[in-house]
């Protein structure tokens, strides 16, 4: 039979077409986005910040994490094979963790293939409580009761020995090599949160710890989906697929519409779908919008406001960018940004009348609905407390009393307790007439300086003077847990569903860490630790709410919002949806490579 030309050119493109589908399906899926901060390092022992936390909570696996989906949040297994089992009043936790998974290929295990034992998860935690390791985040785990952990630390700084990781103590106990067990000085029904945090309580080797040293934050080695191909700080982020993880299918319990066809997609596939992952730190915003739109990213996290009213018209995503099949996800986070007054600090600290006043007047100079529509271009709500939305004890009908701005009320206060200008130059003085300056860390980017604008509006308002420290995040996080920075302005996301991270930040052992504030109440920390160890009703969140009553009547910290979250994806982004509590992320994506730009 004779072709015509039709069927003669198509049978000659049919190998043209088959060898095309093979290259998009060989091409590398290469996941780019830009941090608005950059990282510190990657010992999950020795960070607190999210930005390198989101790094290592890829690199490191918890024993519990979250279904990547489900709305409202929901724990899983991980490393574990279940829920804890736990005695009756929650002081004892039994976990059992699953066989065969093994630490990704480092010299430091001198070619052997290394499993995990529960031995990894002992020696991890241990590592918070180690003096030298010099944990930002040891009150936290200090906190969780672990018994005999606290007296092993404090035998270590007494007797300037190093701290002994040989030692059994009765708090951390591995019975088998698959079986972990905790044993806590006092209940706490949500231990089960804690260590459902990639980022810092993931398993630990101690072969790659002895063999790093101090360098370890450069070489971090867990089981997780990712390793850390390449480094160069405060620059470039590398993460490339982990070649030894496990056999590991994407798994969700959530029904609603969007979640089923994310799951659709992602049905029957083994993780993690993306190659390799690279970040950039880029803490201007223009730039980091600019590499976005012109395609150099995939993705952006958190449109920078001063382009929103660009992005989102009305509140809708432009017709140019839905043109080009942009993707944007909105989103009420579990967060707030807070200012944080230094109860130490001789200006404005202490808990005497008249400097409880001044902070009180501070935050009622404030003007967060300006803040929210000149700044924020609308997109965060006000804030009536620190307990965070999505949290245990947030309550969207509470009403603080210093939630309102209120200059002429502010002034009063001011008038009322001595804060006055004696020698006519138009700023107040302490009331025994020394100078009084209040002093702004800040940081030199666009969008800080659009908040320094509105502070220094606002102060100079009210008869304060305004006087602005500017540094890299990175060293004014140092400065903050140092004691040395008067007032901050910060963001917090909630890292699990338990609204106490919040007024943790207000606990005194936590000064210095958490607690920027340095804020020390007896009668707040009473209820903090009480709080610790009831389970969730009314009468904690009765707790809470006076946890929030004690925060407006002495003002260490003022909470200006809680904000909404747009994040925006290239059309090829596959599966994002921002999760509650914390940042499991790469490993939840994939990539249409047909639909990349050649």
């Amino acid at each position: 039979m004779m072709l015509d030309r039709r069927q003669t050119l198509a049978a000659a493109l049919l190998p043209l077409a088959a060898a095309s589908r093979a290259q998009t399906a060989a091409r590398p899926k290469v996941f780019r986005m830009a941090f608005q901060i950059a990282e510190t390092g990657f010992d999950p022992a020795r960070i607190s910040d999210i930005y390198s936390r989101i790094v290592t909570s890829h690199i490191f696996e918890a024993l519990y994490g979250y279904d990547p989906l489900a709305r409202p949040a929901r724990i899983v297994p991980r490393i574990a094979t279940a829920l804890p089992e736990t005695n009756a009043d929650f002081t004892e936790h039994r976990i059992q963790i699953r066989r065969g998974i093994y630490f990704q290929d480092d010299p430091a295990f001198k070619g052997a293939k290394r499993e995990l034992t529960a031995q990894d998860f002992i020696f991890a935690l241990m590592r918070f409580a180690d003096p030298k390791t010099t944990s930002p985040m040891w009150p936290s785990l200090e906190e969780q009761g672990i018994l005999g952990l606290t007296e092993l630390r404090r035998r270590a700084l007494e007797t300037k020995q190093p701290f002994n990781y040989d030692a059994r103590i009765e708090g951390l106990q591995a019975p088998d090599r698959y079986t972990l067990v905790f044993k806590l000085k006092a209940p706490r029904p949500r231990l089960v949160e804690i260590l459902a945090q990639n980022d810092l309580f993931g398993a630990v080797a101690r072969e790659v710890v002895e063999a790093y040293g101090d360098e370890l934050q450069a070489h971090p080695v867990g089981t997780g989906p990712y390793r850390l191909a390449q480094w160069r700080r405060s620059s470039l982020i590398v993460l490339q697929r982990n070649p030894s993880y496990r056999e590991v299918y994407y798994e969700t319990a959530a029904t609603d519409p969007e979640a089923l066809r994310i799951a659709a997609h992602f049905k029957g596939k083994r993780l993690p779908l993306i190659d390799r992952v690279e970040i950039s730190p880029i803490e201007e915003s223009q730039p980091r919008w600019l590499s976005f739109l012109n395609g150099e990213h995939d993705f952006i996290e958190r449109i920078p406001p001063e382009f929103i009213d660009v992005a989102l018209p009305g509140g809708k995503l432009a017709p140019n960018l839905a043109k080009r099949g942009m993707q944007l996800y909105r989103h009420p986070a579990a967060d707030c940004a807070f200012t944080f007054f230094n109860m130490e600090d001789a200006q404005l600290g202490g808990y005497e009348p008249h400097r409880v006043a001044l902070r009180r007047a501070i935050s009622l100079c404030l003007d967060i609905d300006a803040e929210i529509r000149r700044v924020r271009r609308g997109q965060a709500v006000v804030a009536q407390s620190l307990v965070l939305p999505h949290t245990t004890g947030y309550d969207p009908a509470y009403k603080s009393e210093n939630g309102d701005y209120d200059p002429a009320k502010a002034k009063a206060l001011l008038d009322l307790y001595g804060y006055k200008d004696r020698d006519g130059d138009g700023y107040r003085e302490h009331p025994d007439g020394s100078p009084l300056t209040i002093e702004i860390a800040s940081q030199p980017d666009s969008l800080s300086r659009q908040f320094d604008e509105l502070w220094n509006r606002n102060l100079r308002a009210i008869g304060l003077r305004p006087k602005f420290f500017h540094g890299k995040w990175p060293e004014q996080l140092k400065q903050a847990r140092a004691g040395k920075l008067q007032l901050w302005m910060l963001g917090n996301t909630a890292q699990y569903p338990d609204g106490i991270g919040m007024l943790q930040r207000l606990y005194g052992p936590q000064a210095g860490q958490q607690n920027y504030s340095r804020f020390k109440l007896p009668a707040f920390d009473k209820l903090y630790e009480q709080a610790q160890s009831m389970a969730d009703g009314p009468e904690r969140d009765a707790l809470f709410h006076e946890a929030k009553r004690i925060q407006a009547a002495y003002m260490p910290m003022k909470v200006h919002v809680h904000r909404l979250i747009n994040d925006m994806a290239q059309p090829w982004v596959i599966g994002y949806r921002r999760q509650l509590f914390w940042v499991d992320l790469f490993q939840n994506l994939d990539i249409d490579v047909a639909k990349l730009p050649a």
